[in-house]
């Protein structure tokens, strides 16, 4: 301390301070030993929470200790009257909050605390919304003493809109207090719930009441991530409602496929799929299209001979999902070879919220509010990453051209997490180039030259015949590509490839072009052996053309290969 001289140590007082650290460990294996033998004799007396008690109140995070202290309180509710019980247990909450003191993050406290509460006969539990705000003003992220409050407001059956005016006060004292952003998410929909029932979803004239609150803080600290990621939360949607999203059905391949809207396991029996034939059901066995792939939004089944009769006839398909609570129904027209029904990515509005005009109208004026703030914090990263999430939500083929220069702000303003905003800039311009197929009702997708570092929402381009991947940094053909069921000519060349593990049981694909990519060995072409209509395969420019006997290995894998482009 200033002005204090600092004495040296000696020897003997090394000496002195090392005894007493040995008398304390001493005592502490003493006490502990004696614990444990009470307990294992059976004796829940009330000296066995005197000497826990003297362990716990130096190391509250003994849970043996704490078990014994419960058995113990158990074994005296049977010998004490009520009376008795509520003084014992009122010395046992005043024994806890010394605990909190000497460690406020104890999880063994805290959950001592409730379950004391619990079983006394006349618990408090207004002393304990007190305490809890007490300790929350010591540290209000403290998430063991949030994790508490929210016990304490169930059992005191404080509602939900008094906990969010709560949340208001601390917020309104720090705008730092990720917690309370965090609280008054899981609140507002129960105090404001969704009109529509979506699930954990407030309704939208709150949402919209949010904004001004958030502005606040964004305005006030813009370099404070709580209320950014608020912001991201009001921003977001509802999860998709869980359904059926496409049956297609190939008179040629006698297949059909089904696509969920979420991954699923219909081999599960909560999850049966169960598939009905002009009116009558079909035994089938159903697979997913990867081995890899437990889940999935994408299953198949092989149809057994004579399903589907001569091009001339025509068949009615039903599937049944959930005990029939979920159906998809699709019909195989006289002529056709193929046929689907499906929900489109623009009619579910997919990538983007379902807006009203009021919220149109907040949304643009929030976009306006923004590029303000980015013009007075050009360096802030989280105000560019919430115009591009706005942008999102207001019109994502209106503001491609805005969003890729809003990534490239992002970029330079944090260098270190270029990688994920190179991912996270493939995933919207995948779902910008599915719109744009879907309204120009095609089936071929053109991703070349797009600098995509992964692939995404492959399970929405499972009736894309040609997809080309020409030139970009994609370093691998995830599992996910083999959802893509309809492909036949798949262009990936310029790429950085060196993984093929998509390219599984792909029946339709029959020409491939990996020119320039990074395969290096025979086994990388293994999963094409799965794929029986594959006629051309373009592999110049790769280090595996390099191989001795390369083509001898490579006919014997792939017999039924007509070109090969070395």
């Amino acid at each position: 301390m200033h002005g204090r001289i600092k004495l040296k140590t000696t020897e003997e007082q090394a000496e002195q301070k090392q005894k007493e650290r040995l008398k304390k460990l001493h005592f502490y294996e003493t006490t502990r030993s004696a614990c444990f033998a009470k307990r294992k004799a059976g004796i829940l007396d009330e000296e066995g929470l005197i000497l826990s008690g003297q362990l716990l109140a130096a190391n509250p995070d003994f849970a043996t200790l704490w078990n014994f202290r419960r058995e113990i309180f158990l074994h005296l509710k049977e010998e004490k009257n009520p009376e008795e019980l509520q003084t014992l247990f009122e010395k046992e909450l005043s024994f806890l909050e010394t605990c909190l003191r000497v460690n406020p993050k104890s999880y063994g406290t805290w959950h001592h605390r409730g379950w004391v509460l619990d079983h006394s006969p006349h618990p408090d539990w207004k002393v304990e919304l007190e305490l809890c705000s007490k300790f929350l003003q010591f540290d209000e992220r403290n998430f063991h003493c949030w994790d508490y409050r929210r016990l304490v407001v169930q059992r005191a059956e404080v509602s939900p809109q008094e906990e969010l005016e709560f949340t208001h006060k601390l917020i309104g004292t720090n705008f730092s207090n990720y917690s309370s952003w965090h609280y008054r998410s899981t609140l507002l929909p129960l105090v404001y719930p969704d009109t529509e029932c979506r699930v954990g979803r407030a309704d939208e004239e709150a949402l919209l009441t949010e904004y001004e609150l958030v502005q606040n803080a964004l305005f006030t600290d813009p370099n404070d991530q709580s209320a950014w990621f608020y912001y991201r939360w009001l921003l977001g949607r509802a999860d998709r409602e869980e359904t059926v999203s496409c049956l297609y059905i190939s008179r040629e391949g006698q297949r059909l496929i089904v696509s969920f809207s979420h991954p699923v396991n219909v081999l599960l029996p909560r999850d049966e799929l169960i598939l009905f034939v002009d009116g009558l059901p079909l035994r089938v066995t159903w697979k997913s299209p990867h081995p890899q792939l437990k889940r999935s939004a994408i299953w198949i089944c092989e149809l057994p001979p004579n399903t589907i009769n001569a091009a001339c006839s025509e068949h009615n398909f039903k599937v049944h999902w959930r005990d029939g609570r979920i159906q998809r129904e699709c019909i195989l027209y006289k002529g056709r070879s193929e046929s689907w029904c499906r929900d489109s990515a623009t009619d579910q509005q997919l990538f983007r919220c379902d807006l009203s005009v009021e919220k149109t109208t907040v949304l643009q004026s929030e976009l306006n509010s923004c590029t303000q703030l980015q013009e007075l914090e050009p360096d802030n990263k989280w105000c560019a990453l919430t115009i591009i999430l706005l942008m999102r939500a207001l019109d994502p083929l209106g503001y491609e051209k805005e969003m890729l220069q809003c990534f490239q702000t992002l970029k330079a303003t944090d260098p270190m997490r270029t990688a994920y905003f190179d991912d996270l800039l493939s995933k919207f311009i995948i779902e910008n180039s599915i719109l744009k197929m879907e309204y120009a009702e095609s089936r071929v997708v053109d991703l070349s030259k797009k600098n995509l570092t992964n692939l995404c929402h492959l399970d929405q381009m499972q009736l894309v015949t040609h997809m080309n991947l020409t030139s970009n940094r994609l370093k691998s053909l995830p599992i996910h590509l083999s959802m893509m069921q309809c492909l036949e000519v798949l262009e990936a060349s310029d790429n950085e490839i060196e993984s093929l593990e998509g390219l599984v049981q792909l029946p339709r694909l029959q020409e491939i072009s990996l020119q320039n990519n990074r395969i290096s060995k025979i086994g990388d072409l293994r999963p094409l052996a799965s794929c029986p209509s594959l006629i051309l395969l373009n592999l110049k420019g790769n280090p595996i053309t390099e191989v001795p006997d390369f083509e001898s290995e490579l006919s014997e894998l792939l017999p039924s290969l007509k070109d090969l482009i070395v």
